[in-house]
């Protein structure tokens, strides 16, 4: 596990394109820009559900073209592979910790590319699961 690398969920990414929250935007490009080499993930999932949300779901969608763009450069941080011990993983994530499937894949797709954090909303800030601990990066310091 490398204490430098964090694992990156979708949400984080979307609010770079997303010029409804330039807050959270900023703070979302500034993580990026502070982030070690090698010091981020993502994976075949979290590009996924990037591309739909950038293309369909913001108020002002990226074109395709470069929401394309954006997901080659997704692709040039440590993309970890979903297969099925991944999956397995996530089944068994998901009971124990009582969250959904898609967000247990999340989570064991950190695992398996050996992040110790995983930035997100989705989840309860502080919370560890396994061997994850969950950062919401748009959290108010205490």
């Amino acid at each position: 596990m490398s204490a430098d690398r964090a694992f990156l969920d979708t949400n984080v990414l979307v609010y770079i394109f997303d010029h409804d929250e330039p807050s959270k935007g900023r703070r979302a490009q500034g993580l990026l820009a502070q982030a070690t080499p090698g010091g981020l993930a993502v994976s075949a999932q979290v590009m996924s559900e990037f591309y739909v949300t950038v293309t369909r779901k913001l108020s002002r969608p990226l074109d395709e073209d470069a929401a394309l763009e954006a997901v080659e450069w997704l692709g040039l941080l440590n993309v970890v592979a979903i297969d099925s011990d991944t999956v397995r993983a996530a089944i068994a994530t998901s009971r124990s910790a009582r969250i959904s499937y898609w967000d247990a894949l999340i989570v064991s797709a950190a695992q398996a590319g050996g992040c110790e954090r995983l930035l997100t909303e989705d989840l309860n800030h502080g919370q560890t699961i396994g061997s994850v601990r969950v950062e919401n990066p748009f959290h108010p310091a205490p």
